[in-house]
């Protein structure tokens, strides 16, 4: 479904994506891990074309996307809910989850979402007429989830999601991940949380000063001790 060959990207002379390779096929959860600074929004901005790859491919469902515009990559399938929840405070629940919504003209469809989103996070349901900034850092997030939903994606891009948490939303947010891969939605999840993360995914890679450095099944991830001792222990 998604691949990424070679991924070069520059802030200006800083070199932050070395020779990204990764790939996440149809259906599953896939997991990139690693610390701050280590190149992982730097990822998830060269994909969907919020920065510009300087060498490297990016190809979804066999199309390169290297570079498109934003908007055309969110029509073709993918959504991406951002770092830091970045909801429109001022504006109600249902008109954040109605901006996500904004590419589509398919009002039965758009209602279906609607419904999905209210299913996935009844709290939402509860709090709809009020506005963004009123809610809890965890109702945001699911906010911020929802909206990405809104455009019916093939690909969710996750960047961490579990941010700023208390351990029981971290948990709540996890469950939440996995009902909406058993929804039949293919999710990228970018996370600092390396043993929740792998412990809910299919495969993995650790990604580190701009390179992925591990790569493997999640599970054997979780279990390999040079690799619980290297990172899982300060990720």
């Amino acid at each position: 479904m998604l691949k990424i060959e070679n991924l070069h990207t520059y802030y200006g002379n800083i070199h932050a994506l070395k020779g990204i390779n990764l790939e996440v096929e149809q259906g599953e959860i896939v997991t990139l891990i690693g610390s701050n600074g280590a190149g992982k929004t730097t990822t998830l901005g060269t994909m969907t074309g919020l920065l510009k790859a300087t060498e490297g491919k990016v190809f979804y469902e066999g199309t390169d996307i290297t570079n498109r515009p934003p908007y055309e990559i969110v029509k073709m399938g993918m959504s991406l809910s951002p770092e830091g929840r970045e909801v429109f405070p001022q504006m109600s629940v249902e008109e954040n989850l109605k901006l996500g919504a904004f590419i589509r003209n398919d009002k039965e469809g758009i209602e279906e979402s609607f419904k999905r989103v209210y299913d996935l996070f009844p709290r939402l349901l509860e709090r709809k007429k009020q506005t963004a900034s009123t809610l809890s850092g965890g109702e945001q997030q699911m906010l911020a989830i929802g909206r990405s939903l809104m455009t019916s994606p093939k690909l969710l891009l996750l960047d961490e999601p579990s941010l700023g948490l208390s351990p029981n939303l971290v948990l709540l947010i996890f469950d939440l991940i996995k009902s909406i891969k058993e929804q039949g939605t293919t999710v990228l999840l970018v996370e600092q949380n390396a043993n929740m993360a792998l412990s809910i995914a299919d495969r993995g890679y650790v990604i580190e000063t701009g390179k992925v450095i591990i790569k493997g099944n999640a599970k054997d991830m979780l279990k390999d001790e040079n690799i619980k001792k290297a990172y899982l222990g300060s990720l």
